[in-house]
């Protein structure tokens, strides 16, 4: 399936979906927070698209929105996209678990909640994956800062 027609039939799904290749050759998908887990399902389930390898999900700081970036494919199809979730609240930035969709995600989700404190509503354990539980502080973000180990020119 064409990028277009990806974008043609997802966003009868969800209208308020954003669309964009950007430089990449997937189609890139924003979505807002309250619907991403419907929209992963339907990716996942739906038998045109299938989407049923995760592999990747990221973190990311983008200074003034954290978000999860998910690299989606279909080895049914042999089609790729991204998924794109933000959020202004750095205080308490949560989104949707996805690993009750995709079991991989359990340790990537793990993962951005131990360098960037992203939490995941319904994730079967979420604690800190690589650092202490004495932590302070999530490594990742572009305002973490370390007096002692962080050099700054």
């Amino acid at each position: 399936m064409t990028n277009e027609a990806l974008q043609n039939l997802i966003s009868t799904w969800i209208p308020e979906l954003e669309f964009s290749e950007l430089e990449s050759q997937f189609l890139n998908i924003t979505v807002q927070p309250a619907q991403l887990h419907q929209l992963m399902l339907q990716l996942k389930n739906n038998n045109e698209t299938k989407f049923d390898y995760l592999f990747c999900l990221s973190g990311v700081d983008w200074v003034t929105e954290l978000g999860v970036v998910y690299h989606l494919e279909s080895t049914t199809y042999r089609h790729t996209i991204v998924v794109k979730v933000k959020t202004a609240d750095r205080e308490n930035p949560t989104f949707d678990s996805v690993c009750d969709i995709w079991q991989t995600a359990e340790f990537h989700e793990r993962e951005v909640f131990d360098f960037f404190g992203i939490k995941f509503n319904n994730h079967p354990n979420l604690k800190r994956l690589f650092l202490t539980e004495d932590w302070s502080g999530f490594p990742l973000r572009k305002d973490y800062v370390d007096e002692i180990n962080m050099i700054v020119k």
